[in-house]
């Protein structure tokens, strides 16, 4: 059955390694025959959450500005895939930013449920990638539906493109086409 599929991007760099990982995710997606979107957090503007707790009422955020339609793509999902560069053993901070924004989809009839994350580091170590776990986890924690289904890490690049040839790139690919 096919599904829809969103990633989200954080990097704001050209030719970064977790865009090239998402896209190897995409391609398998698409090879499994799923409706795949993606969107890149570059150039976006997404303003802090102010912590008003409007949305648990409404399903809709005060602030308007471009996290509110990502936003509602995410409430029609299927499946999220999450791509981050690992800054200080975490997501991103434009990551960050958009999953407080989600806050909408609480209480919302949301259809995601299965979440990847697709993450990248200059660091090589098994730990490095944990806090990144932790973040993306405790979000998906919030919806009883939803499940982190698979993590897939690539340590050791750093400079834009150093993913190149990389065999996580399969282990993405593999991932998407697995949806």
């Amino acid at each position: 059955m096919s599904k829809n599929v969103l990633i989200i991007t954080s990097s704001l760099r050209k030719n970064s390694n977790s865009e090239m990982l998402a896209d190897a995710f995409m391609r398998g997606a698409e090879d499994a025959g799923h409706t795949v979107e993606k969107i890149s957090l570059a150039g976006k503007d997404i303003q802090f959450c102010k912590g008003c707790l409007a949305c648990q009422q409404t399903q809709k955020c005060v602030i308007r500005d471009d996290s509110v339609e990502i936003v509602e793509k995410m409430l029609r999902a299927d499946c999220i895939a999450f791509a981050t560069p690992i800054y200080y053993y975490s997501v991103s901070g434009q990551l960050k930013t958009l999953l407080d924004r989600a806050n909408p989809l609480y209480s919302a009839d949301y259809q995601f449920r299965d979440i990847y994350l697709l993450a990248t580091a200059a660091e090589d170590a098994a730990e490095t990638v944990s806090g990144t776990v932790t973040a993306i986890q405790g979000w998906v924690d919030c919806f009883e539906h939803a499940i982190l289904k698979k993590t897939v890490f690539a340590g050791g690049v750093n400079g834009p493109g150093e993913i190149t040839g990389h065999p996580v790139l399969d282990a993405a690919y593999q991932a998407g086409r697995q949806i």
